[in-house]
């Protein structure tokens, strides 16, 4: 490899690992504050809670990865641009290929690492994620001693325990349910406890009432002696977590269990998620070759309406958008499985048409005008808040 390969590939490849820190890091935040419910619902401790989130990390990787490489490649070929490297490069009689070759070496290592994550390792993690949720939501008895706290055991059920008696009786035991549609119950017993009936968990409350209210308002009240609330239902284990195709192998993937309920039932969402695995990986090399074909030629930065990197993002997006698009509807109509490869291979073609023509592949004029337009409103705007900030700091300068 040439010294001016091997700096533009440090380059490239520094710009790329920090900007996919910070994209993991933001994109893993949201998914994480989606999660929160599992401490503040469950129960659970602290510790569930960020192994959880850890195991989110390989499921966001291969989506994250092909926009970092894309920011990276057009960020440090613009930067070249403007410091007319890329000119000096073109002067000293190299070819293109002298910048193409360090980008997509990247590209590829960025590709096949993808590719591992995607299918040897999110798998095993989402499963282990299955396991962690279903056995805190199965640690029901832990949940509901838990003295003065309302609990969510369900959508539209909540549990309330006073206080925890000798002999593991439960005081002062409240229940709202209102999962039946337009019937709200609530539950209030002095004492209970909680029993197991064969494969069954009861609730069984003493010496208490039941306010049934309906939306029509009417009212009733029921004293009883003894009551049982089955909580059965709550208690499941996690030998009955239900893996959905994007949690298992790749290997089970190119052959189910003939017996799974579920691939008997949708058989086109295991060849989709597999089309999803086999073609996912492929975006980093197309982001890469939009980037070249974008931000790769030295005039495009001085020619160009709209700024490189915009285009090149924009650009990737809307590819994206339509991978995201073909795996979405190819699990109900497995003609769009062409489709799934069919972005990735056509993007590529004609961004590689681009490169090889030497031509500057820009946003459709109305796009970038559009675009252009809204940047210029936005400085306009940000540049008289800025003034009128400054007015007011004079102003209290010169009262004081």
């Amino acid at each position: 490899m040439k010294v001016v390969e091997r700096y533009i590939m440090r380059r490239a490849f520094a710009v790329f690992a920090l900007a996919l820190v910070w994209t993991l890091a933001i994109v893993w935040t949201t998914q994480v504050l989606a999660r929160i419910d599992l401490v503040t619902d469950s129960g659970q401790s602290a510790l569930t809670f960020f192994e959880v989130a850890a195991l989110i990390i390989p499921t966001i990787v291969p989506i994250v990865v092909p926009f970092a490489l894309v920011v990276a490649v057009a960020q440090i070929l613009s930067v070249m641009n403007s410091d007319s490297e890329l000119a000096v490069i073109n002067a000293a009689g190299a070819s293109r290929w002298t910048i193409v070759r360090p980008i997509m070496l990247l590209a590829l290592a960025a590709s096949v690492f993808s590719f591992a994550v995607d299918n040897g390792v999110d798998p095993y993690a989402r499963q282990k994620n299955r396991e962690l949720i279903a056995s805190s939501r199965a640690d029901l008895l832990s949940l509901i001693i838990q003295e003065g706290t309302f609990r969510k055991i369900d959508d539209g059920l909540f549990l309330q325990v006073g206080e925890r008696l000798p002999d593991n009786r439960l005081g002062g035991i409240f229940v709202a349910d209102s999962r039946e549609e337009g019937v709200n119950l609530v539950y209030y017993a002095k004492t209970g406890s909680i029993i197991e009936r064969g494969d069954e968990k009861v609730l069984m409350m003493n010496d208490g009432v039941i306010h049934r209210k309906t939306m029509t308002g009417d009212l009733s009240v029921i004293r009883f002696t003894s009551y049982a609330f089955d909580l059965s239902a709550f208690m499941s284990a996690s030998s009955d977590i239900l893996l959905l195709p994007k949690d298992r192998t790749t290997q089970y993937l190119l052959n189910p269990s003939p017996n799974d309920k579920l691939y008997q039932q949708k058989p086109n969402r295991y060849l989709a998620e597999l089309n999803q695995r086999f073609s996912e990986w492929s975006y980093s090399l197309v982001f890469a070759l939009i980037a070249l074909a974008v931000a790769g030629d030295a005039r495009s930065h001085r020619e160009a309406r709209v700024h490189p990197l915009i285009t090149a993002i924009a650009i990737a997006l809307f590819v994206r958008w339509l991978g995201f698009f073909a795996a979405g509807k190819a699990d109900k109509v497995p003609q769009y499985a062409y489709m799934v490869y069919g972005v990735p291979i056509v993007a590529s073609a004609i961004a590689i048409w681009f490169i090889v023509s030497n031509r500057t592949m820009e946003l459709p004029v109305a796009w970038a005008d559009w675009i252009t337009n809204l940047a210029g409103r936005f400085s306009d705007g940000w540049s008289a808040i800025k003034l009128r900030f400054a007015r007011r700091g004079a102003s209290g300068q010169g009262a004081g």
